[in-house]
């Protein structure tokens, strides 16, 4: 069986507290208790990852990115998945710290200070909050 890979952006935007990371939770009522998880989504034939995580937070979010670095990559430990990570940031300053969900699959996309963001997020995609404070700009 072929290991699924899928791409997606970790969204990094400064706010009055300090950098907050986009997280989104999956929707359906099968979801109710499913972590967050960064916007992604499978790599489609003919498309780069970093076209994928930018494709796919736009779709999810509403959110028009840039990347600013790599996060690298993730193997889920319970499924044959990876996840190849970026770091991003919007091309326009958030107006709020939750968005309106911009796809039906997802139901809430907020932005969360890094310990909570990673508190929420599936236990696979953690590391990528570590590897994004880790490149995180000086104040």
């Amino acid at each position: 069986m072929p290991v699924k890979v899928a791409a997606g952006c970790l969204v990094r935007a400064r706010f009055d507290d300090g950098w907050r990371y986009l997280i989104v939770h999956p929707s359906g009522n099968y979801n109710r208790r499913a972590p967050y998880s960064i916007p992604k989504g499978l790599v489609e034939a003919g498309e780069s990852a970093q076209e994928t995580a930018l494709r796919e937070t736009r779709e999810e979010t509403g959110l028009a990115c840039r990347i600013v670095g790599t996060l690298g990559e993730i193997a889920y430990v319970k499924s044959r998945k990876r996840v190849i990570g970026f770091l991003a940031e919007p091309l326009e300053p958030p107006a709020a710290t939750v968005l309106t969900p911009g796809d039906w699959e997802i139901d809430r996309a907020e932005f969360h200070l890094a310990a909570e963001a990673q508190a929420r997020l599936h236990p696979d995609q953690r590391p990528f909050v570590d590897r994004a404070i880790a490149l995180e700009p000086d104040a």
